[in-house]
Order: structure tokens, then sequence, then C-alpha cells
């Protein structure tokens, strides 16, 4: 996995002012819908605290985790 890009980032940072969502891509399979609350960081490690759109469930995702970020129309 790897690191985001930039234009990744502000794919983030809009829905996480927005309210709206994204897919994060974790691995081939692994995609999820997800509603970003905020980034924050634990250690060294950046971490987005985000919300399940359908279960309302908290969710937090590792960024050196992911593959992929993209808006959710």
């Amino acid at each position: 996995m790897g690191q985001l890009t930039h234009a990744q980032y502000d794919v983030l940072e809009r829905a996480i002012t927005a309210g709206s969502r994204v897919a994060v891509r974790r691995g081939a399979r692994r995609e999820s819908i997800v509603i970003p609350l905020r980034l924050e960081t634990e250690g060294r490690r950046e971490v987005i605290a985000a919300r399940n759109p359908t279960t309302g469930h908290d969710l937090r995702i590792y960024v050196d985790e992911i593959e992929s970020v993209e808006a959710v129309g």
C-alpha cells in the first residue's frame, strides 16, 4: 500500500468539510463507503475517523493501508 496523492487528500478533506461520502479501497476486494469525520494521528500513523453511512458504526481507517480514495456522487 502507499501514500495518498495530493488529489486524494483533497477529496478526503472536502468530504470531511461537507459531510459527504467517499469510497475507500484497501486491497483488491476491500472497498468501503464511509463518511469521514476527521483526520487524526495515532503515534506516527494517520487515521481517518469515519462513520458507516448505513449502520452508523464508527470506524478507524489507517491512511497507510489505503490504496485509493474517491468521492461518491
